[in-house]
């Protein structure tokens, strides 16, 4: 762990993100990269850079992705991976960990989250406000669970799957990778198909 966090993203995800690692009362400096020039500072913090400047910066500070899109967020942190750059976990000091829980490097887990026992998440996840998880679900890499959503028990969420605010998931499913469900959608059946998914109970309008 190092003295200085860098933060790329200074959009509405990085505010969150920031007030986390604020929280977390680990580093003693933190600041923005980003790739817009008319953002100068965040939440009062300044940017200092843009997305490229994080390998020059990289003995120095640790470095996370802030950006909401799951693809983007891989595609940048799979760059920091490759040149050795592990960027940390964040957890917000109010969101409740179960026993034997694994997380992957990245993740940032918010206020308000439960993540019930023997539960693995992959690196690059969004564990958004007050979502829950509970146990025994598997988490591929760059999930975005929105706030408010719940996962039920012994439940599986493919790569780059969002779960849009307030969704459900019954127990004992399988959601494949690169879905979309929709906001207040309830997942009650598998889905083995990647796409877009609505309404109570889902169903894919592709």
């Amino acid at each position: 762990m190092k003295k200085k966090l860098l933060i790329i993203g200074a959009s509405g995800h990085g505010k969150v993100v920031i007030d986390i690692a604020i929280k977390m009362n680990k580093w003693k400096n933190i600041a923005f990269l980003d790739d817009d020039p008319l953002i100068t500072e965040c939440m009062g913090f300044s940017v200092v850079g843009k997305t490229e400047d994080a390998f020059k910066f990289a003995n120095e500070a640790d470095i996370f992705v802030a950006v909401g899109n799951n693809e983007i967020r891989e595609n940048v942190q799979n760059n920091l991976e490759s040149a050795g750059i592990k960027p940390p976990l964040l957890i917000h000091p109010s969101a409740i960990v179960g026993s034997a829980v694994e997380v992957g490097i990245g993740t940032v887990i918010m206020a308000g989250v439960v993540i019930n026992s023997d539960t693995r998440i992959g690196k690059g996840c969004i564990i958004n406000t007050a979502a829950t998880v509970d146990h025994d679900n598997r988490l591929a890499d760059f999930v975005h669970v929105s706030p408010g959503a719940h996962l039920a028990g012994m439940v599986e969420v493919g790569k780059k799957t969002w779960v849009g605010i307030g969704g459900i998931v019954s127990n004992n499913l399988t959601i494949t990778g690169n879905c979309k469900i929709g906001a207040g959608a309830v997942v009650v059946n598998d889905i083995t198909e990647s796409g877009t998914y609505v309404g109570v109970p889902a169903r894919s309008i592709r």
